[in-house]
């Protein structure tokens, strides 16, 4: 289902008000929200399920107890992966200076969780003293938040962004480098040189990584390991399990156990 919109529009293209607004959401459905900007900053934390978010040039996955930060005016497009529950943070402009220029998923803490649902239970748009003191606690604690790799660049390149594209609509698609350079009618050097230049990975750890982000997603919503492995694109299951071990330290059976 397409979503409304957390805040009013208003509020969100605002600076005017509180210098933070908190909302918390669960939805037992899908959550389509199309692309779309705001004046405000934008962390918005998963506490269960998974979200995948373009935003910019790039594509995160957000799994359970994790945050995706949206700085100002970045267009961004949100899904869910089956039920979800969560909460986004709305920081006015001049409040964003210190928070990171680009996208990125952070780690979020226990003390920002318990802050987060205070100030979401706030009501009115005037902060008391002790609401204004949580703010720059709030504040304070976003900046210190570990940034994590979850996130998948995309190639600027007309030729390589077709290829991208094609691989995040199909990520089980065995093509090899070359003919994937034929079919976008760039020379393999080229490819590879430009791959590792606008996305900071090789053709092939590009394609890896959209095949585990993909697998996040089909473990939110339920595919089996066994399935998952096979509609990528991997020989066995084995090695797919092994892949996933080294790029997210456990297993799929056991992070599928962590968005519950």
């Amino acid at each position: 289902m397409v979503a409304a919109s957390l805040i009013s529009p208003a509020l969100a293209n605002s600076s005017e008000g509180p210098l933070l607004l908190a909302v918390a959401r669960s939805s037992s459905t899908v959550r389509v929200t199309h692309s779309h900007r705001h004046a405000r900053g934008q962390l918005l934390c998963a506490m269960q399920g998974l979200l995948s978010v373009d935003a910019g040039h790039g594509r995160w996955v957000v799994p359970a107890i994790h945050a995706v930060w949206i700085p100002p005016n970045v267009p961004h497009g949100i899904r869910s992966h089956g039920s979800f529950s969560g909460w986004s943070v709305y920081i006015a402009a001049p409040a964003c200076i210190e928070l990171p220029a680009e996208p990125c998923i952070l780690a979020v803490s226990g003390l920002l969780r318990e802050l987060v649902m205070r100030a979401s239970s706030w009501s009115g748009l005037t902060l008391s003293d002790i609401q204004a003191r949580l703010t720059c606690v709030i504040l304070d604690e976003i900046r210190s938040l570990p940034k994590v790799a979850l996130g998948l660049p995309m190639p600027q390149d007309a030729r390589l962004l077709k290829i991208a594209q094609a691989l995040s609509d199909s990520p089980d698609n065995n093509r090899r480098l070359e003919e994937w350079a034929q079919w976008a009618g760039i020379a393999p050097r080229t490819l590879t040189r430009r791959f590792v230049s606008e996305t900071g990975f090789s053709f092939t750890e590009w394609r890896q990584r959209v095949r585990l982000l993909r697998a996040l997603e089909m473990l939110a919503a339920g595919r089996s390991v066994t399935a998952i492995a096979l509609d990528l694109g991997y020989e066995n299951v084995s090695a797919f399990i092994a892949l996933f071990r080294r790029a997210f330290g456990v297993t799929p059976r056991r992070y599928n156990d962590s968005l519950h």
